[in-house]
């Protein structure tokens, strides 16, 4: 295979998996609820994008740095929505 297959490849999915978190992005901003939403899998989720985009910057791979700090900046947004529509105080 060559480079730029595979770099394809890697642009491709990481469209795919950032794009996945968008709806559920927009749906917890217009609900303003994220009861259905578990705190531990956000929490989870930012760390482990964050994690992946600390690797793809060590192994210099442009898909994976890009695409996992956009899903870490969509995660982050649910979950300081979770916090914030959900959190102790919420109605």
């Amino acid at each position: 295979m060559t480079d730029f297959l595979i770099e394809s490849i890697g642009f491709a999915a990481g469209c795919c998996t950032t794009l996945a978190l968008a709806p559920q992005v927009l749906h917890t901003w217009r609900s303003r609820s994220a009861r259905d939403i578990s705190l531990s899998m956000c929490l989870l989720m930012v760390i482990g994008v964050g994690l992946w985009a600390v690797y793809g910057f060590f192994i210099a791979s442009v898909p994976v740095v890009l695409f996992n700090l956009l899903s870490f900046v969509l995660a982050l947004a649910v979950l300081v929505m979770k916090l914030r529509f959900d959190g102790p105080g919420s109605k």
